[in-house]
């Protein structure tokens, strides 16, 4: 039986401290990184970054110990979205981006993404050779120098967005209300929306090493559209720990999630010219509301599995501009190098708002999703979900009761030890108690409990 992938869907995550996040084993992971990735061209120079995590520091100098002993030298912007450091990697003589983050996940993980000096994520080959290089060495690396900080990149990666999708957007006095989740955007959020004029009330922008993703941020909405009523606000966002998600909030106080944002983003794109080929990509988990929606705005939309890298890889293989997924991680074609961003999604988003004159309500209003209840329950292992007959034989009965009307989607989460139960169509009663039997039956044959 093959071991384990070390390398999971979106970089390497877990508990901070255990299995190959212990310091050790990252010092050996940044080993292994740079025999591999060493090899080819370039300048040897490693761009670092972290998210507001307590193990930041010592996750970071780790992965610095074990590059050098590869021959790279390290310089970290410190606290800063994953997007800007895939950013500004391409960007700088940087041969690679290195983030140290869990994303949404709570502040007890951590993980690593590795990003190529393209800013792209890395492929499945390189994580493999990477991973079949550590595990034949995985000695720990005790000595070595730390990172050379770099205050500059910050500023630098504020400058790509205000001159880039800022560039004449005027938010004068416009009221906002931002949540940057105790995070990576902390600093560098609230004053790109500040610079353009906007009046901006900043929730959850302290990390103290704890508190990041906790009942803030993208993940937990409720205190965001609470403020956003109180205030009075025009719009709410709301961004994720390493902020390379985002989720909006109307007027109203209502929840304006990523493929109502993909919505409003590629029907005025193709109004005014500008949505490539008039398509964009979304993955299987966007609500079939989205297809009516832009449908009637005469836009395709293609469907891929779930996970940012297929988006961009499909993207990219038809020329789409425009992509993204239902969490909020919406990803721009060319003129941001395929990096999803969340800062830069509401940036585009107010530019709408600002070039239509309409509230994010009436922006928001084209989109009219279809009930759908999402379940996650804990498994001991992860076999084949559809090879499981009893789960096999309940989907087909569902789907067949549902027709052109409904689907399900059954997956396992690629970071966490979750199956993942997905349930839509016309009646929200109905599809739960359908959910909630197939996650009976997945609990009976391979949960934690059974």
């Amino acid at each position: 039986m093959s071991e384990p992938r070390i390398f999971g869907t979106d970089g390497i995550r877990g508990r901070a401290g255990e299995g190959w996040l212990t310091v050790q084993s990252v010092s050996a992971l940044g080993r292994s990184i740079g025999a591999i990735l060493g090899r080819r061209k370039g300048s040897k120079q490693v761009l670092l970054g972290h998210d507001g995590r307590r193990s930041a520091s010592s996750l970071s100098q780790a992965i610095t110990r074990g590059l050098a002993a590869s021959g790279f030298s390290t310089t970290t912007a410190g606290l800063i979205p994953t997007p800007a450091l895939a950013i500004l990697t391409r960007l700088r003589p940087f041969q690679l981006g290195i983030m140290v983050s869990a994303s949404h996940n709570p502040a007890e993980d951590n993980g690593i993404k590795v990003f190529s000096g393209e800013g792209e994520k890395l492929s499945d080959e390189l994580e493999l050779r990477i991973e079949n290089h550590l595990r034949r060495h995985p000695e720990p690396i005790n000595e070595g120098p730390l990172p050379e900080r770099d205050t500059e990149l910050e500023m630098a990666y504020l400058v790509h967005l205000l001159e880039g999708a800022g560039q004449g957007l005027k938010l004068d006095g416009l009221p906002l209300v931002l949540d940057c989740a105790n995070g990576a955007a902390s600093r560098v959020a609230p004053r790109a929306f500040g610079r353009l004029g906007a009046q901006v009330t900043a929730l959850a922008a302290e990390p103290d090493g704890d508190n990041i993703n906790k009942e803030c941020g993208s993940t937990h909405m409720i205190p965001l559209q609470r403020e956003v009523r109180t205030q009075g606000a025009r719009i709410g966002i709301a961004l994720d720990g390493d902020a390379d998600r985002c989720l909006l909030v109307d007027e109203q106080g209502e929840l304006v999630n990523g493929d109502a944002i993909m919505a409003i983003l590629a029907s005025h794109m193709a109004s005014t010219g500008q949505l490539r080929r008039n398509a964009i990509v979304a993955t299987v988990m966007s609500n079939r509301g989205l297809h009516r929606a832009l449908r009637e705005a005469n836009v395709d939309v293609t469907t891929v599995g779930v996970g940012d890298r297929q988006v961009v890889e499909r993207m990219r293989s038809d020329r789409v501009g425009l992509g993204g997924e239902q969490s909020g991680h919406i990803i721009f074609g060319d003129d941001n190098y395929f990096i999803g961003d969340g800062t830069l999604t509401a940036l585009k988003v107010l530019r709408v708002m600002q070039e239509t004159g309409q509230a994010l309500s009436e922006l928001a209003s084209i989109y009219r999703p279809y009930p759908q209840v999402l379940l996650n329950t804990e498994v001991s292992r992860k076999p084949r979900l559809e090879q499981l007959p009893r789960v096999a034989a309940s989907v087909r009965e569902i789907e067949d009761s549902l027709g052109e009307d409904g689907r399900v989607l059954l997956r396992y989460s690629g970071t966490e030890p979750l199956a993942r139960i997905m349930v839509e169509g016309p009646d929200k009663d109905t599809i739960l108690a359908q959910a909630q039997e197939l996650m009976v039956l997945i609990e009976e044959e391979i949960g934690v409990k059974a």
